[in-house]
């Protein structure tokens, strides 16, 4: 496994990279570390740094009342899982691996969800996967909780600034000409994102996540404007004129059809994966497939004896009910 690769980061503008770090850097409540103090036990010499993103830093929920989501990034396959060849094997075919974590903190109980990937993997997705799973994420507001040392922390600025500019690099050529502001160029950005896994997620959910970090946002494009001339020219007042053309707008929903198909096969598999990961992994894949799809998969013992055959039985569903199309 290649575990040395380095985003080039020379093509990126200083204002963007400076911008992340200052998001990521931020203050995280105090109980996160014992998040962190549990992944470093768990993980050992081979974790590079761990970061929070997603929802509990988009909404006033307690710690103790939600789900907490985290990457954990880890500098090599083997190392993470000495004992466990097969998880060391599923996390390089088709990263990242998912797990449930529980840990006491006070008296109370806190939970998350986190993704295992290499810090070379992450590199990879934020700047050249064609799929959005980590570009799009990543372009979102995130904290730092942990780096190994320096490096891995300027490895992983680079990395989100990379995430930004892809995702406008990709979404904004979907547009149609004209003028927007900050808050409309994201919130199409992120449906698309949403439309390309297995997400019931509406236009609100889009709008109200732009809404809510709408500084960030409008930071961070005019950090990544000097690298968007030919998508995005700065007017007055924060609004921007999309200067794209109907054939850029034709090969962006081509590629876009294309993001659909791949995500939601690939979200499939990734589920697939869960049933070895998580206790009762059957039922959360199938919980979190009817979640985002509203289809509802029989536990069949057949499935239960097989879990393996879960991604087949959900693609044959989803097909037979338009899911995918």
């Amino acid at each position: 496994m290649d575990t040395n690769f380095q985003a080039a980061d020379h093509r990126l503008p200083a204002e963007l990279i400076d911008a992340v770090a200052a998001q990521s850097n931020l203050s995280v409540p105090l109980e996160l570390g014992s998040f962190v103090t549990a992944l470093t036990t768990r993980f050992s010499d081979s974790l590079d740094a761990v970061l929070l993103y997603g929802s509990c830093l988009h909404s006033d929920c307690s710690l103790d009342e939600g789900i907490v989501d985290l990457y954990v990034l880890v500098d090599d396959y083997r190392k993470a899982y000495p004992q466990q060849r097969l998880l060391a094997l599923f996390n390089g075919w088709l990263p990242p691996n998912v797990f449930y974590l529980e840990v006491a903190h006070q008296g109370k109980t806190l939970r998350a969800k986190y993704a295992v990937i290499s810090t070379a993997d992450f590199e990879r997705g934020a700047q050249f996967w064609f799929h959005s799973y980590i570009w799009a994420r990543f372009a979102q507001p995130s904290r730092l909780l942990f780096a190994r040392d320096d490096a891995v922390h300027q490895r992983i600025h680079m990395a989100i600034a990379h995430s930004v500019m892809t995702f406008l690099k990709s979404g904004v050529p979907a547009i149609e000409a004209g003028e927007l502001n900050v808050e409309e160029i994201w919130t199409r950005c992120l449906m698309l994102t949403y439309a390309s896994e297995l997400r019931a997620e509406k236009e609100t959910r889009a709008r109200h996540l732009a809404q809510t970090n709408l500084p960030v946002f409008i930071r961070w494009t005019q950090a990544a404007s000097p690298m968007l001339t030919s998508l995005l020219l700065q007017q007055q007042d924060g609004v921007y004129r999309c200067l794209t053309t109907p054939a850029m707008q034709r090969q962006a929903h081509w590629r876009w059809r294309l993001r659909r198909w791949q995500g939601r096969v690939l979200s499939l598999l990734r589920l697939g994966k869960a049933v070895f990961t998580f206790v009762n992994g059957v039922e959360y894949a199938v919980w979190k497939i009817e979640r985002h799809t509203g289809v509802r998969i029989e536990v069949t013992p057949m499935l239960r004896r097989h879990p393996i055959l879960l991604g087949l039985v959900a693609l044959r569903q989803l097909l037979r009910r338009g899911v995918l199309r």
